[in-house]
């Protein structure tokens, strides 16, 4: 409405100066063909002449109805201009002068015609201002409408976002922000449903792998109870199954942990990498009968912290050394470590999520170990890949790349 008022006052106050153009042509055209002798009782009641010759002063009978005035010679002298517009009795009054030899014609109108105009163009303008503004305010509502049930369908969808039931099918076909946010929705749920899925699998797994300690302890206990098994055999194996359970309890808090750390600040120094492998490989040695071979370049530089890197390492070789048939090789060189074992390749299926924690992985065996190496690497700024070799298995470390 507000709109509709303002375009009624300034649609006409921008228009005047092409309508008072207008007027003055229609003004000055006749001037152009009355002579000297033209006739006092012209009919046009909007326009009034006024003829001036050696000082005297004729007009057209229609004056008094165009202007009331008593004195034709004060308006005579505020004519000024060949064209323009007098206020007389605080009315607009528009002239037109037309001065050929000794005789000087004057066309004078009031504002009736630019209010005509005015009144022309309003009652042009505001049906259709007044149809436009009825048709957006139907399309308002219709979308409004239709927006309304996209938002209740959202609503919904939401609302049992974890109901299996539910059918959560997206129709929307006009490709919009509403859809947008249901696809993205529909992700959100896919996902949530994938992580529980996720963690259903990982609860079984890691009820499996702590089980098997445990039922391996609790046979041996029974047995040194029947007179089974010898006593002192039965502490080795149970001793040695403890210290299994033990190192699986350590590595589930230390996966934990580097979730809380990846959010707080750790101090990333420069590190003697030399050092760190030169170390866990004097660790391992003698764990399985292998061969190291070792490549540093000194120039190389690596940063985060010794005890990291010992984590990384430690759990690259343990896993090394299961697989691994002769050799082990590590080098380090253009600040990337490459770590190599001659071991089986890894099958492409278990390769996808190799880093996922107490997923099922070679030979059916459950693990931490790389999703550890994972994450302390990205927690230090380093990513890992590992690709299969004509003969073997290299694992790549990088620094990670960051926008």
């Amino acid at each position: 409405m507000l709109l509709y008022l303002s375009l009624g006052v300034l649609l006409p106050k921008v228009l005047v100066p092409t309508i008072e153009s207008n007027i003055y042509r229609y003004l000055s055209e006749p001037l152009k063909v009355i002579d000297s002798n033209f006739d006092k009782k012209l009919l046009n009641t909007e326009v009034a002449y006024i003829y001036i010759l050696d000082g005297e002063i004729k007009t057209t009978d229609n004056l008094n109805s165009v202007i009331k005035i008593d004195n034709i010679e004060k308006l005579v002298k505020k004519m000024t201009k060949s064209y323009g517009k007098v206020v007389y009795n605080k009315k607009n009054y528009y002239y037109y002068v037309l001065n050929s030899e000794h005789i000087k014609k004057i066309a004078l109108s009031n504002d009736n015609y630019v209010n005509k105009i005015k009144a022309a163009i309003l009652s042009t303008i505001f049906p259709i201002i007044l149809g436009t503004f009825l048709l957006i305010g139907l399309m308002l509502v219709l979308w409004s409408s239709i927006l309304v049930r996209k938002i209740d369908k959202l609503k919904s969808k939401i609302d049992n976002i974890d109901n299996p039931d539910f059918n959560h099918k997206i129709d929307f076909e006009s490709d919009d922000e509403i859809r947008s946010l249901a696809l993205a929705i529909e992700d959100m749920r896919i996902s949530l449903v994938n992580q529980e899925k996720y963690r259903n699998q990982m609860y079984q797994n890691i009820s499996h792998d702590f089980k098997t300690p445990l039922t391996v302890i609790k046979s041996y206990i029974e047995a040194v109870e029947d007179n089974v098994e010898a006593s002192d055999e039965a502490l080795m194996v149970i001793k040695e199954q403890t210290e299994k359970l033990e190192q699986k309890v350590y590595s589930l808090l230390y996966l934990n942990k580097l979730d809380y750390l990846k959010n707080s600040d750790i101090e990333i120094v420069p590190v003697d990498m030399k050092k760190i492998i030169d170390e866990e490989v004097s660790k391992f040695k003698f764990v399985k009968d292998l061969k190291y071979i070792v490549e540093v370049d000194k120039k190389s530089k690596y940063y985060g912290t010794v005890e990291h890197w010992e984590t990384i390492l430690d759990n690259i070789l343990s896993n090394f050394c299961r697989y691994a048939k002769t050799t082990i090789k590590i080098t380090a060189k253009q600040n990337k470590i490459l770590l190599y074992n001659d071991g089986e390749n890894i099958a492409d299926d278990l390769l996808e999520g190799i880093f996922t924690p107490f997923r099922k992985g070679i030979k059916g065996e459950f693990g931490l170990g790389l999703s550890i190496v994972k994450k302390t690497l990205n927690l230090i700024g380093y990513d890992i890949t590992i690709k299969n070799q004509k003969k073997g298995v290299l694992f790549i470390i990088v620094k990670e790349t960051r926008s």
